[in-house]
């Protein structure tokens, strides 16, 4: 296990982990609430990220969501010095599966809603399955998802999908989820799909995560593209 990385359910109790070989499974563990997450959740989750030492995780809910997003009667006790920390807080917490060495597979059956979106879009790969549901409620409460979502969304399905998702409050069910780029695959069982991602070479996953995500100006990312290439050759010769 990581460093400072639980096995079993998180000190919340909201976030249960479990590694098998190459494959670190995290769960959110709050069923009765859709995986709501609360601020303890989040710091929880980000831990268990920032512990993990396995070349892919898995991140998946408990019961029959996703995750809900935001708990909404956390989200009512706010104040606005409140809601500007728990904003960070979420922040923090996709930002660390969003730079992990490890690949995050986020598997999605039943709800993904507004956090849940967001969280879902943290990961490398979102995977559904046929009884996923993508919805970003937010505006019909007046509010919006502040997790990083209005950046990495269009950046995953473009400008006009991400506007008419935001804007309309939508759900859209896992085949328009694929059709728009929200998701990569549907499958039964997408802890499967991490599970044979994590058989290939640890250092290969990590620099093509890396890689892939990289947004910097073009010419700077050549010569990483380049060089990180070659570190893998050589550490094969």
């Amino acid at each position: 296990m990581g460093k400072g990385l639980w096995k079993g359910p998180t000190p919340t109790g909201m976030i249960r982990t479990d590694e098998s070989g190459r494959l670190l499974s995290i769960i959110l563990d709050r069923p009765a609430r859709r995986n709501a997450l609360t601020r303890g959740a989040l710091a929880d989750l980000e831990s268990a990220v920032r512990g993990a030492e396995t070349p892919v995780i898995s991140l998946a809910g408990a019961g029959e969501a996703f995750c809900a997003g935001a708990d909404l009667e956390t989200v009512r006790s706010l104040d606005g010095d409140e809601a500007r920390a728990f904003a960070r807080e979420g922040q923090a917490a996709l930002e660390a599966i969003e730079t992990s060495d490890s690949v995050v597979v986020a598997g999605i059956d039943g709800a993904a809603r507004g956090g849940g979106v967001e969280l879902a879009l943290a990961a490398d790969l979102r995977i559904a399955t046929p009884d996923a549901s993508f919805a970003e409620p937010g505006v019909s409460m007046g509010i919006f998802g502040a997790w990083g979502g209005t950046r990495r969304l269009p950046r995953a399905v473009g400008e006009s999908h991400a506007l008419d998702l935001s804007l309309s409050g939508r759900t859209v069910d896992a085949h328009e989820a694929k059709t728009m780029g929200l998701v990569s695959r549907i499958v039964e069982d997408p802890r499967a799909v991490a599970s044979s991602i994590a058989e290939h070479d640890r250092g290969a996953l990590r620099r093509i995560k890396h890689l892939v995500r990289d947004q910097r100006p073009t010419a700077d990312h050549h010569e990483r593209e380049a060089e990180a290439f070659a570190e893998l050759l050589a550490a094969e010769s």
